[in-house]
């Protein structure tokens, strides 16, 4: 039977965009913390899924004419493209939409509200007269009522910090349709999370918590809990109330839920693992959460709480921790620093960024920076030029001179102490410091090149008699380097299989710290990592950036100067999706002889197209005209930046551009048809 029985998941990444380093610095960390509990010969499962529900899913959707359903079936299956690539150990990937959420959801719910935990009240909230729908904080703007500061988000101001609700916000605006919220009362159900107050100052202080966090969470426990809202109105995506028509699940109150529906999911697929034995109250497995320090209070104050109430177990452990930064800055697209996990991909080895990060992880919730040159440096000097080194000095010469055999035994005390470091490598790896570890594990590289360096088999080699010497202090070197990439596995899995084959052993695990390899035959050596080039990682950063050259070449849908282009289905033209579009600002563009940067009203927000009509139009000209756009058409990386649709007009060229105008009446989101 395994020591331990754990289930561990990583906070759920929403739907509606790319797996990027934020993300892959959390999944990396979980990874690693998993890798290293399954070494040690414990039952690790790790699960995660899709946030999938909410009002962005719901609009981009419409956005892109498609249903929600098949909107998030794409992105779930990019992400799990991205996470497989890095060589993050998930067990199962699901979604939050899914039978066994929407099961759980209203199973806890119900218990809830048959516990007195729910609550029904009448609120004011802001809604969209034009849309006809009430606004998620996210989609209404304003003045900061704090500050005075434009621009804010109805929730928190990021100039000052303050937090509020969004009827505080001064002159709000809808951000859907730019039109100006009215108040309207709605009936809304609240968690009484009041309640719970004395049970959260003892959970948060019974060690689930790091101490950082524990201490954030009693300002909030001090200034007192309100009762949470855990409805949102139709038109939403998500699970419906039980019982409550047009009236859904806060994304909030689903999105942990989606770890239980994830392992039921899994378990369901396997014949010796049982639910009830992981979230009983009476369970004596472990749950382990791992997710950033923004939503500390869902995972700390909302969650523990409902599960107690609604008779299931909370967290053995929540594993919080920081923002990534890169060179001391936010991540930015414009600095091409907000790399997305393909863009990573198509550019550099995953262990390196696995191991960059296990290099400057701590246990604490403080913030993680990626310095490229640090980055460069750390692989080329620890990876390569210290781990790999030690294999690739040994292994020429046990594969030339002594037919790939190792010597049949070692009297090397280094080889002892490295294996006595095992208990300290252990606790960093629980512990979450991989800094601390990663620290260790290169000190005995150091040590073992040190050896080497000190014994010199290259000119011991070249003396009658030494033959035996160098045979010994080669074994001993491939010995020190299969230990230390033992040491690694949880970070460098790739590398770990590698040197597996390299060596001709069984999988590595902390049981192989107790074995040396004598009288054994190796395989040929084949390089395990290469350098970094510093000239890689700036194409990288290029490539993050949202600009590229202007494709001059036409595109195949184009008629040419002799006649009219290949003749297409009706159903590849029903795919075109036109909308009125409201040109709310055109500017010139900077270093283009044709093109107007556009931004539009689309009814469901804005877009920026380029559109080459500067021939023919002056900008002040085209300010508040409505015209027809292609809304669905791939948005495209320009020289100037990101073309997202494409706007209709008619002519020979020059000044002779027409924009397409729409008649009295048509309003921007309108569908053309």
């Amino acid at each position: 039977m395994p020591k331990r029985r754990i289930l561990v998941t990583s906070a759920l990444p929403n739907a509606n965009g790319s797996i990027h380093l934020g993300h892959l610095m959390e999944h990396i960390q979980t990874d690693i913390w998993v890798r290293f509990q399954r070494l040690q010969g414990n039952q690790c499962i790790y699960v995660c899924a899709d946030d999938t529900h909410g009002t962005a899913t719901m609009l981009k959707a419409q956005e892109l004419g498609v249903t929600p359903e098949e909107f998030i079936i794409g992105i779930k299956a990019e992400h799990e493209r991205d996470f497989h690539d890095f060589l993050i150990s998930h067990d199962n990937y699901y979604s939050t939409h899914s039978d066994e959420n929407q099961q759980y959801s209203s199973l806890i719910y119900t218990r809830l509200k048959d516990a007195g935990q729910i609550i029904v009240k009448s609120v004011d909230q802001l809604f969209d007269p034009e849309k006809n729908m009430f606004l998620a904080d996210r989609f209404i703007v304003g003045a900061c009522p704090k500050c005075k500061t434009e621009g804010q988000y109805g929730d928190n101001c990021e100039a000052c910090g303050a937090t509020y609700d969004a009827t505080d916000l001064i002159n709000p605006v809808s951000k859907i349709s730019g039109a100006k919220p009215v108040l309207k009362k709605s009936t809304h159900f609240f968690f009484a999370l009041s309640n719970f107050s004395d049970y959260l100052r003892e959970w948060t202080r019974s060690g689930a918590l790091q101490e950082q966090v524990a201490n954030k969470l009693a300002e909030w426990l001090d200034a007192g809990l309100k009762d949470w809202d855990i409805s949102r109105d139709a038109p939403y995506f998500g699970f419906e109330i039980p019982g409550e028509s047009g009236k859904f699940f806060y994304v909030w109150l689903d999105a942990p839920i989606g770890y239980m529906a994830s392992f039921k999911n899994y378990c369901d697929g396997s014949d010796d693992l049982d639910f009830d034995d992981f979230w009983s109250v009476d369970s004596e497995c472990e749950v382990h959460h791992f997710i950033g320090k923004d939503i500390v209070n869902f995972h700390a104050l909302f969650w523990p709480a409902m599960l107690s109430a609604s008779g299931f177990r909370t967290p053995t452990k929540v594993h919080a921790h920081g923002f990534v930064t890169v060179d001391g800055l936010k991540m930015s697209k414009s600095r091409g620093t907000f790399i997305n996990a393909r863009t990573y991909l198509d550019h550099l080895n995953p262990e390196y960024l696995r191991y960059y990060f296990a290099a400057k992880l701590t246990g604490s919730v403080d913030d993680l920076d990626i310095n490229l040159d640090d980055f460069i440096q750390r692989v080329n000097s620890d990876l390569v030029g210290k781990v790999v080194n030690i294999a690739s000095r040994c292994a020429g010469f046990i594969n030339k001179q002594f037919d790939g055999q190792l010597a049949a035994q070692t009297l090397n005390p280094l080889i002892k102490e490295v294996a006595n470091q095992r208990s300290s490598i252990s606790n960093h790896y629980e512990n979450g410091d991989y800094g601390k570890a990663v620290r260790e594990i290169m000190a005995m590289a150091d040590g073992a090149n040190q050896f080497i360096a000190e014994h010199k088999p290259w000119a011991l080699i070249k003396e009658d008699g030494n033959r035996e010497k160098v045979q010994q202090v080669c074994s001993d070197g491939i010995n020190l380097f299969r230990m230390i990439v033992t040491y690694l596995k949880p970070v460098l899995p790739e590398l770990a299989k590698n040197t597996e084959a390299f060596l001709n052993i069984d999988p590595l695990d902390w049981n192989s710290l107790d074995i040396t390899l004598l009288d054994h035959r190796i395989n040929k050596f084949e390089s395990l990592m290469v350098r970094v080039d510093s000239k890689t990682v700036a194409a990288m950063i290029d490539a993050g950036r949202e600009s590229q050259e202007l494709d001059s070449k036409p595109s195949t849908e184009e008629a040419d100067s002799e006649g009219i282009a290949d003749d297409i289905e009706f159903d590849d033209f029903a795919k075109v999706d036109l909308r009125i579009v409201r040109i709310v600002n055109a500017e010139h563009v900077e270093g283009a002889d044709k093109l107007l940067k556009l931004t539009l009203d689309i009814g469901s927000g804005q877009r920026t197209v380029f559109a080459g009509i500067k021939d023919a139009y002056e900008p002040g000209q085209l300010i508040g005209k409505l015209t027809v756009m292609v809304a669905n058409l791939r948005a495209r990386k320009m020289k100037f930046g990101m073309s997202e649709g494409m706007i209709l007009a008619a002519g020979s060229g020059g000044k002779r551009i027409y924009l397409l105008e729409p008649n009295d009446g048509a309003k921007p989101g309108m569908k053309v048809t």
